[in-house]
């Protein structure tokens, strides 16, 4: 842990199950439940949890983005599709790369990026 830095990000799900299940089909990552209201996040590049809500975290009302990084953008989006997700702005160019921008089945918008042609 480093003094002042970004440790730990909480996220709403409305479904927590099913959003468990996303994340680890599209990414791969694992969960350690705390109750039927919380699970904590692992092997996702930056510790976190989600923790039950009727809200979700969505651009367009302000939310932060959490942005994850992919080597293989179109694989990554195939995944996210085939894990359930939902592609809300698909692949398009920025400067510095290319990202999509997608929602998980408790409706919370995420993206991914890649600064690989």
């Amino acid at each position: 842990m480093s003094h002042a830095k970004i440790n730990y990000v909480e996220l709403p799900a409305r479904d927590i199950e099913g959003t468990k299940v996303f994340f680890s089909k599209a990414f791969g990552w694992t969960f350690v439940d705390y109750g039927p209201d919380y699970a904590a996040i692992e092997n996702a590049g930056l510790d976190g949890g989600f923790f039950r809500s009727d809200l979700v975290a969505l651009t367009s009302a302000g939310s932060a983005l959490v942005i994850l990084y992919s080597n293989a953008l179109e694989a990554s989006q195939s995944k996210v599709e085939d894990a359930g997700g939902q592609i809300i702005k698909p692949i398009f160019s920025f400067p510095g790369g290319r990202r999509f921008h997608f929602t998980c089945p408790s409706g919370n918008e995420y993206a991914v990026w890649s600064d690989v042609a």
